[in-house]
């Protein structure tokens, strides 16, 4: 049995939340989105039905969709909340915008430990590799399985789309060097999984995305 991915659609930002579990048992939990009860008992019911070990919790960025369930599985499963240290100055603002989207957060996720680019997260049989893809938040990394060939992205490249860029510590020549010089590279068949939409494809994206075709056009590197 190869990694399994179980993806959730959560609260009112249509956020992906995601489950990745092996053979083992062993899983991790990735930017758990679940706002309201019903939402946190499916993510709930699915690690119990599937008899999972969550080992690890992972944010791709600190944006506050991303972040409304972390204290509630930290605590359920008592596992390490992993983030990139960059992202501290957006986990302080969390509440802040919260308020402003009426969303409430009890209080601002506290980190165990930082990741660093190219840190190997390891659980059950399975691997994944940190990539520092910032441009829509300061620190925003993805996860990469090279065996399985899945990069879940967070909020920096969708299907046909981009992340946003003008919220504070985002950047657009950050981004879309993230996407084409970290990104891209990687095999065209890479499944990327967003934080928001549908599954893509890196070679798909790299073909038909309007905002990398845009940037390729206009000749940058």
């Amino acid at each position: 049995m190869s990694m399994q991915l179980q993806s959730f659609c959560f609260n009112d930002f249509q956020e992906n939340t995601y489950v990745l579990y092996d053979e083992t048992g062993e899983c991790v939990i990735v930017d758990p989105g679940a706002y309201r009860p019903n939402e946190k008992a499916e993510l709930l019911s699915f690690v119990e039905n599937e008899k999972l070990k969550p080992k690890l919790l992972l944010n791709t960025h600190g944006h506050i969709d991303h972040i409304l369930a972390d204290d509630f599985v930290r605590n359920a499963y008592h596992i390490p909340l992993l983030i990139h240290r960059l992202e501290q100055q957006v986990l302080d603002r969390s509440m802040e915008v919260g308020s402003m989207y009426g969303v409430f957060l009890e209080a601002v996720p506290v980190p165990d430990r930082w990741i660093e680019a190219g840190e190997v997260l390891r659980f059950g049989n399975s691997e994944l590799e940190v990539l520092f893809t910032p441009g829509h938040s300061p620190g925003s990394v993805s996860f990469y399985n090279k065996k399985e060939g899945v990069l879940i992205s967070g909020d920096v490249l969708f299907r046909m789309s981009i992340g946003r860029f003008d919220f504070p510590g985002g950047n657009y020549e950050t981004l879309m060097h993230s996407i084409t010089q970290t990104l891209l590279p990687l095999p065209g068949n890479t499944r990327v999984y967003s934080g928001h939409g549908p599954v893509t494809t890196l070679a798909y994206e790299q073909h038909n995305n309007p905002y990398i075709l845009e940037y390729a056009e206009n000749g940058a590197s």
